[in-house]
């Protein structure tokens, strides 16, 4: 009896191993990535070009709409602060922005803490709720607090502008805050609660000044934001002389059919130096206290 013999296996063609792609796909991951940086520096060129036009308008000695070589002067930053009125411009940006901060961050270090370690019924609502305030567009409550601040008496006034950037600013700066103090062990309060320390006087000894880099991150978001605000003074203040300089700029810029662009530029350059000043000083603050509130929060 013949016995079928095993079946032979099937040769399988080589196939090279490791092949990398072909020089068409190559070409168009070039083409791909090509595309993209172009797209880039297109957006980049419209960011760039407006602060290169500030910064040599505002030493041109002709500066007008064109970007061009400029003639060097410092006239124009003379010209800023011989005006009686343009420093005081700048002065009131500072009041309000550094008024506003200091009440954002001194209401935000204890309400953070508050909402860090106490736990009581309904704080995740709160928390959420005070979130929600944020949310809301300024726009839509600018008219109920321009008629609470005629009713308190506070229209007009500095005290009334702070008061209302500061509560703006609150919900955010009271979330990270909360998030920060969430990252400090709650051993650390409870050695000192063992060494004879009130809560208040551990909160203040331990956990307030390592809570420094939060304060330095809020620092920067409430003053920058406060700094930039347009529409809540414009709405709040109706004395000239109590402007800040974001309105001045836009009076200046409108008021008038023919505009000294040299002037302008200047302006626009010392409204940004306060801000680039104090992101300098709070920038080794400003990623980890975002990473930790984001962590541990």
């Amino acid at each position: 009896m013949a016995v079928d013999s095993p079946a032979r296996a099937t040769a399988v063609p080589d196939q090279p191993i490791g092949s990398g792609p072909s020089a068409v796909d190559t070409a168009k991951a070039a083409l791909r990535r090509t595309g993209v940086y172009l797209v880039i520096a297109v957006l980049s060129l419209f960011c760039v070009i407006p602060f290169f036009w500030v910064l040599l308008a505002s030493v041109d000695s002709s500066a007008d709409l064109y970007l061009r070589i400029p003639e060097l002067t410092t006239d124009n930053f003379r010209r800023f602060f011989s005006d009686p009125t343009t420093p005081r411009l700048l002065f009131n940006s500072l009041l309000i922005a550094g008024g506003a901060t200091v009440l954002a961050l001194v209401l935000a270090l204890f309400g953070g803490y508050a909402l860090s370690r106490f736990r009581f019924p309904g704080r995740r609502t709160l928390m959420f709720t005070i979130l929600l305030v944020r949310v809301v567009p300024a726009t839509a409550t600018i008219v109920p607090l321009y008629l609470m601040m005629i009713k308190l008496h506070l229209n007009d006034r500095y005290t009334g502008l702070i008061l209302v950037e500061a509560a703006y600013q609150l919900p955010l700066v009271l979330w990270l805050m909360k998030g920060f103090f969430d990252s400090i062990p709650i051993d650390l309060e409870e050695a000192s609660w063992i060494d004879g320390c009130s809560r208040l006087a551990g909160a203040v000894r331990i956990v307030f000044p390592l809570s420094r880099p939060g304060l330095g991150a809020s620092a920067l978001f409430t003053f920058i934001n406060v700094w930039g605000d347009f529409l809540t003074p414009l709405v709040l203040l109706q004395s000239p002389e109590k402007y800040p300089i974001s309105i001045g700029m836009f009076r200046a810029f409108s008021a008038h059919n023919q505009i000294d662009w040299g002037l302008l530029a200047a302006t626009a350059v010392l409204y940004m130096v306060p801000t680039v000043v104090l992101y300098l000083f709070a920038r080794r603050y400003l990623l980890k206290a975002t990473f930790t509130g984001a962590l541990k929060g």
